[in-house]
């Protein structure tokens, strides 16, 4: 179902963080929007491998049925660690339907995942963790026996601290001060590192002494054995006669050299990839910050290009460097997630056209597409980046001369894209930035939306139709005069007009666009028929944050005042 954070508990720490506004309501949507199959997971764990290859991937399954195929599979895709986990997860904000009626027993899908892992021969190239309820040393060692090599623990170590379990989480009003953001009821917080440690000593203590009674000296021996495990005692009450339990205690019968626990590393090819040479070539950049331009050719084998080179920027310059330090051309096909990550400081500028998931999680680099020199049709007519474009970017700029796919924008938390036609859904879970569409979009547009702003170029008027109001409402683009008068906030401190116009000559700018030549040349008849599409929520908050700094600049000019004559 998704997790919901209520406006009352973003703070202006907390805004920042989600690059969102104090007091607007965070989504986190149900349905992860770059994953839509097997393949699209097995790209975003090549995406995240690629931006931190260090790093583990890490993907969370529910345990249900059938489990055990889904791991498979994303062991298939290349994922280091998988997590079963239980049907009595879930924090204290979670809703009540997801907490009662979602999953099973992580014990249920641990057994199958295991099973199906070692019959696969998959078991060794990842490790698995479960949790769910995990609370003593007997959970540990039956989670061992049933094949986890890991194991996660929430509730029992927050109860260590100090939780008792109001579950009013979600209300800001926590008592003891866990999981609240009021200053003065997180004074009352008690816990302390040392409790969480003697807690886990004791767990710890608790499975030793049990796998002493197995025989067993090392946890690696107990991952996998099943067959230790016995049910007699279990179904001797009468409430349990009947029951088969063969199944979660099954062996697969496979040859004993297959691995049964975690021994091997996944092969994720990055030696392979092509931002291997991208580094080479920045090198003067990466370590001296110094500027740097080449060209390359764009294939659209070569996957998530621009992540690795952006990653590798990122632990010389944590900042970032100045803008176009790193200015690399290219001329063909990008593949999926072209500029993924794509750190502040690299342009990216392709001339040709990019597949799936290009500037994904943009980071406060450029990313540029036009098309290629032969192209001889009309761009604003044509796809030039395909679907999920942008997905979840925090920073930076996106300029396509041409039409994006479905998804356009969704999740955007701070970048600014000029595109010239979207396919459905577009800016869907948006909470910050600025997108310009001029042309078409498809319907559902702004589903979701709870900050940042789009406008949309409508020239046959059809657009009010294709977009879904829940959230946002439809103003008129106003010259900045007007824009103070009418009391209408202002994003990001520019009258609407002014950034508008900006951002359609940056467009120019970098792609050339014939559209944005043509709106430019007519502006004062073109910018009547942009369409500003305003999140309700960021309307009001900025209103709000608006009126608190009028008030603090009033006290501060009394304050000022009264000295004087003093």
């Amino acid at each position: 179902e998704g997790g919901q954070l209520p406006g009352g508990k973003v703070s202006e720490y907390i805004g920042k963080l989600r690059h969102s506004v104090p007091g607007v309501g965070l989504i986190s949507p149900p349905p992860h929007h770059d994953i839509y199959s097997i393949e699209d997971l097995a790209q975003l764990i090549h995406d995240l491998k690629n931006v931190n290859p260090k790093a583990d991937i890490s993907v969370k399954l529910v345990s249900e049925v059938g489990v055990g195929t889904v791991a498979a599979g994303v062991a298939k895709a290349k994922a280091d660690h998988i997590v079963i986990a239980g049907h009595d997860g879930g924090t204290g904000a979670s809703p009540w339907s997801s907490i009662k009626h979602c999953g099973t027993p992580w014990e249920l899908g641990l057994a199958e995942t295991q099973q199906t892992l070692v019959l696969n021969r998959l078991r060794g190239r990842v490790r698995v963790q479960t949790d769910g309820q995990i609370k003593t040393g007997r959970d540990v060692v039956i989670g061992g026996l049933l094949g986890a090599d890991e194991f996660g623990f929430a509730t029992a170590p927050l109860v260590v601290e100090g939780c008792i379990m109001m579950r009013k989480c979600h209300l800001n009003t926590c008592p003891v001060g866990v999981a609240t953001q009021d200053p003065v009821l997180r004074q009352k917080f008690s816990g302390k590192p040392e409790h969480v440690v003697n807690y886990f000593f004791f767990v710890a203590e608790e499975a030793r002494q049990i796998m002493a009674q197995l025989g067993i000296r090392k946890f690696d021996e107990l991952i996998g054995r099943a067959d230790l495990l016995d049910m007699k005692k279990g179904i001797e009450h009468w409430k349990a006669q009947g029951l088969d339990f063969s199944r979660v205690f099954a062996l697969p019968p496979v040859p004993a050299e297959i691995p049964r626990l975690h021994v091997d590393t996944q092969d994720h090819g990055l030696d392979k990839a092509l931002d291997v040479r991208l580094i080479e070539k920045a090198k003067p950049a990466i370590e001296r910050g110094e500027a740097v331009k080449f060209m390359e050719v764009a294939k659209n084998v070569n996957r998530t290009v621009g992540a690795m080179l952006s990653g590798e920027l990122i632990k010389h310059h944590p900042d970032g460097l100045p803008d176009d330090t790193v200015f690399i051309q290219m001329e063909g096909t990008g593949g999926q997630s072209f500029g993924a990550f794509l750190a502040k400081g690299i342009t990216m500028y392709l001339i040709g056209e990019a597949n799936d998931y290009t500037g994904k999680g943009l980071s406060g680099g450029r990313v540029v597409v036009r098309p290629s020199i032969d192209f001889r049709g009309n761009a604003s007519d044509n796809i030039i980046v395909g679907n999920t474009v942008l997905y979840g970017a925090t920073s930076g700029e996106a300029f396509f001369r041409g039409v994006g796919g479905e998804r356009f924008g969704v999740r955007l938390s701070g970048a600014t894209a000029v595109v010239e036609g979207t396919g459905d859904h577009g800016c869907e879970y948006m909470t910050g930035g600025t997108v310009v569409v001029l042309g078409k979009t498809g319907r559902n547009f702004a589903a979701g939306m709870s900050g940042g702003l789009a406008y949309v170029y409508d020239e046959d008027g059809q657009f009010a139709s294709r977009v879904n109001t829940a959230q946002v409402s439809l103003d008129k683009v106003l010259p900045a005069a007007e824009q103070a008068e009418a009391g209408i906030p202002m994003h990001k401190g520019q009258a609407d007009e002014a950034l508008l116009k900006k951002l359609v000559e940056d467009h120019h700018r970098w792609t050339g666009s014939l559209r944005a030549r043509e709106i430019l040349d007519n502006w004062s008849t073109a910018v009547t028929k942009f369409v500003k599409v305003f999140p309700n929520e960021y309307r009001r908050a900025l209103t709000e944050m608006g009126a608190k700094q009028e008030a603090t600049a009033a006290v501060a000019k009394a304050k000022s005042a009264t000295k004087a004559k003093a």
